[in-house]
C-alpha cells in the first residue's frame, strides 16, 4: 500500500490547518491550545502518556500552553493522524516509527524487526539527541514539516491467534493483521503469515468477524484493548521492540517562544522516562494477567521456535530493505 501526497495539497491544508492546530483560548490572549490526537484508548499506556504530556506542558508553561487530548481515533485513523500533524490540522500526535515513515520513508527503518540488542540500545537510538535521530528528525522536518519531540518504549510486539503457532510454517495461509505500513507488512510476512492491512480502529471487529485470524502488538495493548476476548494464544515472538514517537507540527514549534520550547522539551524528557519505565516495569505483570484471563502464553521454554522465526523474518527484511536501509542499520548498530 502506497501513501502519496502532493506538496501543493499539504501546503494548502497547512495554511488552513495551522489555525486549528493552535487555537487561542478565550480566557487569555497569552494562552495557546494545542490539539493532540491519537488512536489509543485513554486508559492504555499510550493514552496515559499522552495525558502525562498534556499535564506536564501545562505545568511547565504555567498554563500558557494547554494541550487537549483526543484519544480513540476521534480525530482520524492511524495514517490520517500522521498527515494531520504534517498539514497542521492538529498540533501533536503519536505513532509508530513505521507510521512516521509514511511522512519520511527512512523513519520506518526504526521499526525493523530484531533490530535492537536490548531495551537500553533502543532508548539510546531513539533519544532525540542521538546521531541517528538527529539526522532523521532533520529529514522529517524538511520533508513533512513535522518534528519529533520524544520517543518512549512502547513494548515488545508479540503474536496472537486462536491456536498455537510454534514456527512460521504454522502460519502458512493464516491472515494476520498488520499495521498498514511497509515494515510491518514485511514483519508479518516474515513470521510466515499473509499480512492484512487493517487500521487499529477496525482491529477488534476484524478479529471478531474472522477477517483476520490474528494480530501482533505489545502485551499492554492486548490487555488494555481486551484482545484476549477474541484471541486465545499469545506467542512470545518478540519480533519488534517498539518505540512510540510523539511528534509536533513544525510551524507550531516555530511559533512558540524559546522559553516555551524549553518547557516542552523538559516535559518531553520527563514523560519519556516515566512512560518508558511504566511500560517496561509492567510487561511481566501484564503477561501474567493475560494468563489469568485464560490466554495460553507460549515462549521458547514451551515449544516456540524463536530462532526459526528470527531467521524467517530476517530473510524477508533483508530482501526487502537490506539495500535501502543497510547503512542506517550499521549506524544504529554502532550506538553503544
Amino acid at each position: 500500500m502506497e501513501y502519496r501526497r502532493t506538496r501543493g495539497a499539504i501546503l494548502m491544508a497547512a495554511l488552513a490547518g495551522l489555525c486549528v492546530a493552535a487555537l487561542p483560548v478565550a480566557a487569555s490572549a497569552q494562552t495557546m491550545e494545542l490539539r493532540y490526537g491519537h488512536m489509543n484508548p485513554p486508559t492504555s499506556a499510550a493514552g496515559i502518556q499522552a495525558q502525562m504530556l498534556a499535564d506536564a506542558i501545562a505545568k511547565n508553561t504555567s498554563g500558557q500552553i494547554k494541550v487537549t487530548v483526543y484519544p480513540s481515533s476521534q480525530l482520524g485513523k492511524l495514517q490520517e493522524l500522521a498527515e494531520a500533524v504534517s498539514t497542521g490540522t492538529i498540533a501533536l500526535s503519536h505513532n509508530t516509527a513505521g507510521g512516521i515513515g509514511s511522512l519520511y520513508e527512512p523513519f520506518g527503518a526504526l521499526d525493523t524487526p530484531y533490530l535492537y540488542r536490548d531495551y537500553d540500545h533502543l532508548m539510546k537510538v531513539m533519544d532525540v539527541e542521538s546521531p541517528v535521530m538527529k539526522k532523521l528528525n532533520e529529514g522529517l522536518i524538511k520533508a513533512a514539516g513535522v518534528r519529533v519531540l520524544y520517543a518512549y518504549y512502547f513494548g515488545t510486539r508479540q503474536l496472537t491467534s486462536n491456536k498455537p503457532m510454534l514456527q512460521p510454517s504454522d502460519l502458512a495461509g493464516q491472515k494476520i493483521r498488520a499495521i498498514p505500513f511497509p515494515i510491518y507488512m514485511a514483519a508479518v510476512q516474515g513470521l510466515g503469515a499473509i499480512p492484512i492491512p487493517v487500521d487499529w480502529s477496525e482491529v477488534p471487529t476484524a478479529l471478531a468477524t474472522g477477517q483476520v485470524q490474528g494480530q501482533e502488538n505489545p502485551v499492554n495493548v492486548v490487555l488494555s484493548s481486551k484482545l484476549y476476548e477474541t484471541q486465545s494464544h499469545l506467542m512470545l515472538t518478540g519480533h519488534i521492540m517498539n518505540a512510540q514517537v510523539i511528534v509536533i507540527n513544525e510551524k507550531v514549534w516555530q511559533k512558540i517562544t524559546q522559553a516555551q520550547r524549553d518547557a516542552l522539551s523538559k516535559a518531553a524528557q520527563d514523560v519519556r522516562k516515566r512512560a518508558s519505565e511504566m511500560v517496561k516495569n509492567q510487561e511481566a505483570e501484564e503477561t501474567a494477567k493475560l494468563k489469568s484471563l485464560k490466554m495460553t502464553v507460549i515462549g521458547p521454554d514451551s515449544g516456540l521456535k524463536l530462532d526459526v522465526y528470527k531467521a524467517s523474518v530476517n530473510k524477508v527484511i533483508q530482501e526487502k530493505f537490506g539495500a535501502k536501509y543497510g547503512d542506517l542499520y550499521k549506524e544504529i548498530a554502532a550506538i553503544k
